[in-house]
C-alpha cells in the first residue's frame, strides 16, 4: 500500500512540475491542428474550383482564352500525342516540331481528319542544324500561338552513364534540356505580346527521385521541373489567364 501511495505522490509532483510544458505542448498541438485544417480546407476549395466549377459554369472556348494554335515538341512520345489530340478536340490547330517526319505524320493527318483542325509538321534537328529554329519561326509567323507543349524522352531503356555512347548522351541532353529551353524562348515573346498563353512542360516522375540506370533522365527531368517553376515565377504576372482557366480534361 505504501508503494502505491508513493507512486501517486511522485506522479502528482511530476505533473505539477511539468504543467507549464504540458500547456506549451498543447498550444503547439493546437497550432499544428489548425494549420492542417487550413491546408485541408484550401485543398477542398481547389478541388471544387478545378474539377467541379468548370463543369457547372459555362466558360469560354479554349481558343478564345489562349489562342488558335499550339506548338508541340516531342510528339513521338505517347503523352505528347494525347495532349495534342485533346487540344485538337478543343479546336486548336497544331504545329508539330520533330526530327522524324514519320513519327508524327499519321498523327497529324488523323487529327486533321477527326477534328477539322489545321496541322503543320516542321522537320527540325537542332543537333545537326543550329539554324533549325528559323523554320519554326517561319511556321509560327502570323499565327496566334496559345500553347507550347514540350515533352521529354522518357521511354529509353535503363543504361549506366559510363555505358551510354557519347553521341547518344549529347543527343539526349540536347533534346530534353537545350531544345526544350530554346523552344520556350522562341514561343514566349509572342505570348508576352498578346498577354496570354501557356507553356506545358511534360517531364518524368524521375525528377522526384534519383534512379540507377536513369542518370540522364533524372537530371534532365529535374532541370525541366525547375525550369518550369522558375519560368512561372518570372512570368506569372505577364501571362494570363492562369492555369485555373484550363478545362478539366486538360488538367
Amino acid at each position: 500500500m505504501a508503494a502505491v501511495d508513493s507512486f501517486q505522490f511522485l506522479y502528482r509532483e511530476v505533473s505539477r512540475s511539468c504543467s507549464p510544458y504540458l500547456e506549451t505542448l498543447a498550444l503547439v498541438g493546437a497550432l499544428y491542428t489548425a494549420r492542417r485544417a487550413i491546408i485541408l480546407l484550401r485543398d477542398c476549395c481547389a478541388l471544387l474550383r478545378v474539377h467541379f466549377l468548370p463543369r457547372m459554369i459555362p466558360s469560354k472556348k479554349l481558343t478564345q482564352i489562349f489562342g488558335d494554335w499550339a506548338v508541340v515538341y516531342g510528339a513521338a512520345e505517347p503523352v505528347a500525342k494525347a495532349y495534342a489530340e485533346e487540344l485538337a478536340r478543343h479546336g486548336i490547330s497544331i504545329i508539330f516540331v520533330t526530327k522524324d517526319h514519320t513519327s508524327v505524320r499519321d498523327t497529324a493527318a488523323s487529327l486533321s481528319h477527326s477534328y477539322g483542325v489545321e496541322t503543320v509538321v516542321i522537320l527540325a534537328d537542332f543537333s545537326l542544324d543550329p539554324a533549325a529554329s528559323k523554320s519554326i519561326e517561319e511556321a509560327m509567323r502570323g499565327k496566334d500561338i496559345g500553347f507550347l507543349v514540350n515533352c521529354v524522352e522518357s521511354l529509353s531503356p535503363p543504361q549506366s552513364l559510363i555505358e551510354m555512347p557519347e553521341q547518344a548522351l549529347l543527343n539526349f541532353v540536347n533534346k530534353n534540356v537545350a531544345v526544350a529551353t530554346l523552344m520556350t524562348r522562341l514561343v514566349l515573346p509572342g505570348m508576352l505580346e498578346r498577354s496570354r498563353g501557356a507553356v506545358v512542360n511534360i517531364s518524368s516522375g524521375a525528377c522526384t527521385r534519383p534512379l540507377p540506370g536513369r542518370v540522364t533522365l533524372t537530371a534532365s527531368a529535374g532541370y525541366l521541373d525547375h525550369f518550369s517553376r522558375a519560368l512561372h515565377l518570372e512570368r506569372q504576372r505577364d501571362l494570363c489567364p492562369k492555369s485555373d482557366s484550363f478545362p478539366d480534361s486538360l488538367k
